[in-house]
């Protein structure tokens, strides 16, 4: 079996979509038979990521106007709109989500999105997504007719670094923890609320857009605790690891995501996690995590006092690490080459 799998969106540092492609493409590596072979059509910076004689094709921006041609393939992993299929090659896409339907988008602007969706759909064999929420959105919102869609959950991968303690920002006290794009959808501004009345810091991690920077420091000035959250950009590993293993809590108020794979890195450590009830969330941190069902601050404060009171009490992490340790990126890799194989075999 030849695959060709898709990690154009390798482009895009620091987002879940560059965790995918890069966790799921060594995996991949790592599961097929002797007699299988893997290309990966990547961005011209990571040509040689997978290895040095792993085969690969380079992105270029001109695909997305004239795709390019992969022959000698049985399956193609990736977006039709860069990478053609000819003669009996099978297609699969994965999509993550619909998430541009929960968030204050234009009508216009998804209806457009339904419709780039919809032309992927029609040009797929099967379709791969990442929970059984995005699974829902896209059955009520495509038309996907007798095509197989399978839900194949994310793993997680935490790289370790026992010795690291040197982050590029120390807290001076307990702080909590959150990590992703800041953009509204993640939700981050409604966090500050949780430091009235504690001694606890806020440190969010991610690329970051000014403006919703703003309004989160801005947020944190109503409740006088400015100068307690911390929002410092994208951070390297050893720095994500550090601040995972160190935190007191991991809060991840989410308005829409397909899975959520901070949570369940924040999970790996035993660590409280506290979600928004929004999209696949509640699928994902299960009964292993704390929910917020709105975000009143007197509603947040509640629910996370509640939550550190139970922790403390219970002393769950063994468990939590336990669930956490279900998502694994060689699990999910195994369960991408089953579908292939069916595929190819209907």
């Amino acid at each position: 079996m030849n695959i060709v799998f898709d990690c154009e969106r390798m482009k895009h540092p620091y987002c879940g979509l560059f965790e995918y492609c890069v966790q799921l493409g060594k995996a991949l590596q790592t599961c097929i038979a002797p007699e299988d072979q893997i290309t990966y059509y990547v961005p011209e910076a990571y040509e040689n990521y997978f290895g040095n004689s792993a085969a690969c094709r380079i992105h270029s921006a001109v695909h997305r106007v004239f795709p390019v041609t992969v022959k000698h393939a049985d399956i193609i992993h990736a977006n039709p709109a860069l990478i053609k299929c000819t003669g009996k090659m099978k297609r699969i896409i994965t999509i993550h989500d619909l998430n541009f339907r929960y968030e204050k988008s234009s009508q216009r602007k998804i209806n457009k999105y339904l419709k780039i969706f919809q032309h992927n759909v029609d040009k797929a064999d099967a379709i791969i997504t990442i929970s059984e929420f995005a699974k829902t959105d896209i059955v009520n919102h495509l038309k996907t007719g007798d095509k197989p869609i399978v839900v194949i959950y994310n793993g997680c991968h935490v790289s370790e670094y026992p010795d690291y303690d040197a982050p590029a920002y120390r807290p001076a006290r307990p702080f909590l923890f959150s990590i992703g794009t800041v953009v509204p959808k993640k939700n981050f501004h409604v966090l500050p609320c949780l430091l009235a009345h504690t001694d606890y810091e806020l440190i969010i991690a991610g690329k970051g857009h000014n403006d919703y920077i703003g309004k989160i420091i801005e947020e944190a000035k109503k409740h006088a605790v400015e100068h307690r959250v911390k929002v410092l950009g994208p951070v390297n590993a050893e720095d994500k690891y550090w601040y995972l293993k160190h935190c007191a809590a991991f809060l991840f108020p989410s308005l829409a995501e397909g899975f959520g794979i901070p949570p369940v890195e924040a999970m790996h450590f035993g660590k409280p996690v506290f979600l928004s009830t929004k999209t696949s969330l509640p699928e994902i941190g299960g009964p292993y995590a704390y929910y917020f069902d709105d975000f009143a601050p007197e509603n947040m404060r509640r629910v996370f006092e509640t939550g550190m009171n139970h922790y403390a009490q219970t002393n769950p992490a063994s468990l939590i690490i336990g669930y956490a340790g279900r998502f694994t990126w060689d699990k999910s890799a195994k369960a991408c080459l089953d579908v292939y194989k069916s595929v190819l075999q209907s």
